[in-house]
Formats: structure tokens, C-alpha cells, sequence
């Protein structure tokens, strides 16, 4: 059976199953079942030597029996019961017990993997409902031994399955696995340019992944480097450096997917080094890898998820600054992606030891959302102005199983070539898609081998307007797919323009009801007091309020357009009538009896400075390779001559006037303008629907309407 026949197959316990488990559970079954079987058969051929070393080394009163058996049965892992899926479906009225029998043999390290399913609970649910034995024999009857499934087919078996759980469960977009054609792609766009470093003789690189799910960006790295690029079994590229020493590490907060992860591992390397290396935990609140760097980093994390549950541990780590690793700013608590990067960054090496390679996959949010001194804006300043980015790959839609969202693809290191320093590379690879033969979920659309390499060598070629054909809408067109740009070119500071409040002031009736409205002049009725000293207080302060009243009438109802001249008669009239206005009192009159007048005089503070007009308030966002100066006489004077910028509002870093933000708005400098269609053809082809429909309604009315 191919993969695919196997994924079937397994899945088909759900018929056996439904009735007792929730379509959202079937994970709970068949997922431990299948690490199990697998397992077994790899375990099968030298049991029987595990069970016998076990006894002669028991007999000898040996107490460390753990390196002996490793090394017999050629894993770092082993089975001691005596039980295996043949004994155990020999036994049918026992098999409950013995089941646990079976797990409870296996050596510490895999017991720990086994526990993470909670086996035991599926175990005596299948046992109640009468299934044990029906669902262990369907599993029995398949063989997942290496000889028969080589171990990237099994991982792609694995990660169906779980594609398979996550649409049971109809997981939000950021829950999705990553498909083999994207993982290979980011894989190339990682190691681009580093074969001379990885062909080096005994050369010993580290690869991380800080959401490594079932592990397959890491194995996939791995075999680049050490098999080749290969498909069904076959090698499609050779590989990179067939005697490098590669080092997998990674962190996994899921325990089913965690212990899917490690249990392909120790099955896949002898030494289990690999396996010990997969973490598990939240990355954000317990990066199980402090302290650690890596060679290359690459990830996939969840798209638009909240990081709530991890928000206190990152906040402080936040505080610490740069002895943490999430110093240069927080994203919203809706969205954790960009933290996973600052976690990548913050496990590079030094580039006086080489440096690192980062490849990690995200949607358009870290690209934009947040604005000038926002958390998400701080963070890509940090990368930006340390020239850590390398390219952005914008990539084809409907790639995913569980989303159709747009992605990209950050190209991230700390040692650049020359000839990029100061420059982004941006690769518009959306058309680099063909159909995939049959829809999965939402994946509608794979990048096939020919059109990666394509992406691959425009990276590599680094080439500023480089063109290609591509198919938009059906039709071929030669387009641009690769824009270089300096680092400055997405950064800006955004200034604050203000521009004079010019009010005049009447105290015309309609504008005297307004006091009524205003906190100043209700706070003269209210008491904090209780009882009859506060009624008593409230009963002043309405009486107060009817002689403010009765003085506002006094006022001329001529209108004033100069604030001080108004404020000059008020100050008079008050004084003459014995009238004490409190600050509150006296600002709550001058608005109520005020409006906007741009024929008014500017209003200016006790300094004699003009008074800016909120409502008025702009912003603008000014290119960093400009003087702020320079561009507001230019953009905003010859508009607006009476407006000027608040020098108040100064970076917290630079401390110059205006706030820096950067974003990368990746579809403008990609946008192709595509024409309307010509005015005579919309309409040829609004009369012709016409037509349709009034024939449609002499057919329904039979009064042959719209004919002839």
C-alpha cells in the first residue's frame, strides 16, 4: 500500500469506532495506535534477544540493564514484556491488561513519549465498548515496518493523520500542518548559498525548530543535506554533503504531535541523540533550549494566535531587555507570530561563530499590522535597522489544508553576502503554483519541483527587476517578481501636524442650553456627601448653577471672534455681578457658548502660542531618507500655511522629532494595474441579461414576453 492507501486504512477505524468516540477524539485512538504498531514491527526482529538479555542479565543480578538492551536491540529504545500484537490478540478475554502490560515494557525514554497520548483512559474505553479487540486487529493487520514504510513515507502518514484530526476538529487557521511542497521550498531558501559551508569535511551543523510539530521541517532539512531532495523514494536532487554530522533540536507544546515527533526519532536514529533534542513545552514561556544557538532555525508557527497563556512570562522577559529574547517589542496579545521569530533570533549564533540562516513562514499581519511605535513596528524596525532580513517570498494562495490565506516566507540572517548588506530582496512567487490533481481541505494548489527551483535561483540571482512569465487570470504575462530595496526604504516617521483652533462665541439661547451638558457645570450639583448634608449641598449647587445661568443670559448676543476679547467681557461681567467662576465653571461656558469659525482669530494659550484644534489634528508619514522639515513644506504648507508640526512628539530612540515605524506593504510594489473592461461591453452585456430574464419570465407566465 502507498501512503495514501495507508492513511485510509487507519482512518477506517472511525467506522469501528463512531458510535463511542467523538468524531473530535478519533486522534485519541488512532494516533498512540499507530506509534504502537510501529513500534512493534520495528522492534519485532530482535525481541526475542531483548527478552534474552534481559533474563541473562538478571540472572547475573546486573542492575543497569538500559545500555545492554539499547545496544541489542539496535534502537535507543526497547520492549521487555513479553507481549507483542500477535500474543496480544492471542489472548482476547486478557487484552486490556495485557495491553498495559505491553506499554508498561518499554524502556523509560519511549514510556515517557507513550504517556503523552493518555493512552490508558482510551484503553478502558475501548475495553467498556467491546472494541479493544476489533480496533487492535485492524491495526495488526497493517505493516509499518522500515522495510516496508521507509521513514518520510511514515512521517507523511503521521502528518495526514493529523491534517485528518485537525479537520475533525475544525481548527482555526494558525492550527495547520505544514505541506511537504512549502517545507521543502524553505528548506532550499535556508541553505541558499551555504553548500561550500556545509561540504567542508566532518563538518557539524545544528538545525531548530522551536514549533516543530511532528518534526517534519527538521527531517526534511536533514535530508537535503545528507540524501538529497527525494520523492516516492527516489532521488531527485543529490544531496548537499552526504558525511555531514547534522543535529536536530526543536520544542513542541502539543504532547500527541510532541510524542509523534520523538518517537519517529528514536526510530530513526540508533542513538536517539536526535529524539533526546525535541523539547516539550510552551517556546515562549520555557524555552527548553536556553542558553543554546543554532546554524540554522526554521519554523512554522501557529498564524493568529493569542500568546494569553504565555503573556506573563513574556512581558517579563521583556522587561529584562536585552539579556532577554524578546527586547525589541511585544506584538498584540491576538497575534504571537513575530515572537516566535525573536525567540529564533534570540538562539542564532554570534556571527564571529558563524552566524545563522533563519526560514519561517508567516501571514501578511507581521508584514504591517501596528502602527509607528507599536510593539509589531518596533520588531521590524529591530530587524530591519540590524540588516537581519534577507528576502521576503511572497507565496501562491490555497497552499495550506486548513487555510487559504496568503503567506510569506522571511529569509532571516545575521551574516549577509556584500552584495546584500543594507538590502531586502522581495520575490513575488504567487503565480508559482499548479493545480493540485485533487483538493485537501483548503489545499487546492502545490508548488511542484520545477517552479521551487525557479523561486530558488531568482533568490539567488539577486536581481532587481527581474522578470518572468507568469499566468494571471488565464492569460500569460511577462511580469516583475524581484524587487531589491535598502533597509531604510520601509522605514518612515510619522509626525503629528496641527493646525490652530479659531472658535467664535455667542451666547445665543441654543448654545446656552448646552451648559446643562457640560461636566463643569453638572459638577455643581453633586455632593460626595450622604444624607442631609448632601442634599443640602446638592440644593446650593443647583441654585448656583440657575445663577450661572441667568449671568450667561447677560452676556451680548453679538458674536465674538476673538477668544481674549470674550474672556475679557466674562471677567468683567462676573466680577460686577459678584460671580466666582471656578476653572471648571469658566471653561465649561466658553464651550458651551463656542463653535468652529474659520474666520475666527487663532485662539492662543497663556504663552501666546497658537492653540492647536484637535478635530484638526493630522498625521503624516514622512520616507526616512527625507527631512522631516523638507517634505512638510513641500506635502503639507502650500494645503494648509497656517498648520505646523508638534516638535513634542520625538522617537523614544533617536529622539528626533516624529515617531519611526516600518512596515512592508508587500502587494504595492507588485501591483499590476489591470484596465476596465470597455464601457459598450458592460453594456452589450446588461441587455443581453435583460433579455434572458424577460424570456424567463414569459416562459414562467406563458405570456411570451421578451420574444421575437
Amino acid at each position: 500500500m502507498n501512503h495514501g492507501e495507508i492513511v485510509n486504512f487507519l482512518w477506517g477505524v472511525a467506522d469501528l469506532i463512531r458510535d463511542t468516540f467523538k468524531r473530535g477524539k478519533y486522534q485519541d485512538v488512532i494516533l498512540p495506535l499507530t506509534v504502537l504498531r510501529r513500534l512493534d514491527c520495528v522492534l519485532a526482529p530482535t525481541k526475542e534477544k531483548v527478552l534474552a538479555k534481559q533474563a541473562e542479565m538478571r540472572g547475573k543480578k546486573l542492575e543497569n540493564l538500559d545500555p545492554q538492551l539499547r545496544k541489542v536491540s539496535g534502537f535507543a529504545f526497547y520492549n521487555t514484556s513479553r507481549y507483542d500484537f500477535d500474543k496480544l490478540l492471542a489472548d482476547a478475554p486478557h487484552l486490556a491488561a495485557n495491553l498495559r502490560n505491553y506499554i508498561a515494557g518499554f524502556s523509560p525514554n519511549m514510556r515517557e513519549v507513550l504517556e503523552k497520548f493518555d493512552f490508558d483512559n482510551t484503553i478502558s474505553k475501548l475495553d467498556e465498548a467491546g472494541l479493544l479487540f476489533q480496533v487492535l486487529e485492524r491495526f495488526k493487520n497493517v505493516d509499518l515496518h522500515p522495510d516496508q514504510i521507509d521513514n518520510p513515507t511514515m512521517g507523511t502518514i503521521f502528518e495526514e493523520l493529523i491534517r485528518k484530526f485537525n479537520e475533525a476538529l475544525n481548527e482555526n487557521p494558525g492550527e495547520h500542518f505544514t505541506p511537504r511542497d512549502v517545507v521543502h521550498l524553505m528548506v532550499d531558501l535556508m541553505l541558499a548559498g551555504d553548500e561550500d559551508r556545509i561540504r567542508r569535511e566532518r563538518v557539524i551543523r545544528t538545525v531548530f525548530d522551536p514549533c516543530c510539530g511532528s518534526g517534519g521541517m527538521l527531517l526534511i532539512t536533514k535530508e537535503h543535506i545528507t540524501i538529497g531532495l527525494r520523492k516516492n523514494g527516489n532521488i531527485l536532487r543529490a544531496p548537499v554533503n552526504p558525511g555531514a554530522e547534522i543535529h536536530l533540536f526543536g520544542q513542541e507544546v502539543n504532547p500527541e504531535t510532541w510524542a509523534v515527533s520523538k518517537s519517529d526519532l528514536f526510530m530513526k536514529d540508533p542513538t536517539g541523540r536526535d529524539a533526546d533534542n525535541i523539547a516539550y513545552g510552551s517556546t515562549l514561556s520555557n524555552d527548553r533550549h536556553s542558553g543554546k544557538s543554532f546554524d540554522y532555525l526554521i519554523a512554522n508557527p501557529p498564524y493568529g494566535k493569542d500568546w494569553k497563556r504565555d503573556e506573563d512570562a513574556v512581558r517579563a522577559e521583556h522587561e529584562r531587555g536585552a539579556s532577554g529574547r524578546f527586547a525589541p517589542g511585544l506584538p498584540r496579545i491576538s497575534d504571537g507570530q513575530l515572537l516566535f521569530l525573536l525567540h529564533m533570533l534570540g538562539h542564532a549564533k554570534d556571527p564571529k561563530d558563524g552566524g545563522s540562516r533563519i526560514a519561517i513562514i508567516m501571514n501578511g499581519s507581521p508584514l504591517f499590522t501596528g502602527d509607528a511605535g507599536s510593539g509589531e513596528s518596533e520588531i521590524r524596525r529591530y530587524i530591519l535597522e540590524n540588516d537581519l532580513l534577507e528576502a521576503l517570498i511572497a507565496l501562491p494562495e490555497q497552499l495550506f489544508y486548513n487555510t487559504g490565506i496568503a503567506t510569506y516566507v522571511w529569509v532571516v540572517t545575521n551574516r549577509k553576502a556584500p552584495s546584500r548588506r543594507g538590502k531586502v530582496q522581495l520575490i513575488d512567487a504567487t503565480s508559482f503554483w499548479v493545480p493540485m490533481p485533487k483538493s485537501l481541505g483548503d489545499k487546492r494548489r502545490q508548488i511542484p519541483l520545477d517552479r521551487a527551483q525557479e523561486i530558488l535561483k531568482i533568490l539567488t540571482d539577486f536581481k532587481d527587476g527581474h522578470t518572468c512569465m507568469v499566468t494571471k487570470d488565464g492569460k500569460k504575462e511577462e511580469a516583475v517578481v524581484s524587487k531589491v530595496f535598502s533597509t531604510t526604504h520601509f522605514g518612515f516617521r510619522k509626525i503629528t501636524v496641527e493646525r490652530p483652533l479659531r472658535l467664535n462665541f455667542q451666547a445665543i439661547p441654543e448654545r446656552v442650553a448646552r451648559l446643562k451638558e457640560e461636566r463643569g457645570f453638572l459638577a455643581l450639583a453633586q455632593s460626595k456627601k450622604k444624607g442631609a448634608a448632601g442634599a443640602k449641598e446638592q440644593a446650593e449647587g443647583r441654585a448656583q448653577q440657575e445663577a450661572v445661568r441667568a449671568f450667561v443670559r447677560t452676556l451680548p448676543s453679538t458674536p465674538f471672534r476673538d477668544r481674549r476679547e470674550f474672556e475679557g467681557l466674562i471677567n468683567s461681567t462676573s466680577q460686577g455681578r459678584g460671580l466666582k467662576l471656578s476653572a471648571p465653571l469658566y471653561k465649561a461656558i466658553l464651550s458651551a457658548l463656542s463653535e468652529r469659525d474659520e474666520t475666527a482669530a487663532i485662539c492662543l494659550d497663556s504663552e501666546g502660542n497658537p492653540e492647536p484644534d484637535p478635530e484638526l489634528r493630522d498625521t503624516e508619514t514622512v520616507p526616512l531618507s527625507e527631512r522631516v522639515e523638507d517634505f512638510f513644506e513641500r506635502e503639507v504648507k502650500p494645503h494648509v500655511p497656517d498648520a505646523w508640526i508638534d516638535t513634542e512628539k520625538r522617537d523614544l530612540k533617536d529622539g528626533r522629532v516624529g515617531i519611526i515605524g516600518y512596515e512592508i506593504n508587500f502587494n504595492r510594489y507588485f501591483y499590476r494595474y489591470t484596465p476596465p473592461r470597455p464601457l459598450e461591453e458592460i453594456e452589450t452585456d446588461i441587455r443581453s441579461i435583460e433579455q434572458d430574464i424577460l424570456r424567463m419570465l414569459g416562459e414562467m407566465t406563458g405570456s411570451g414576453v421578451g420574444s421575437g
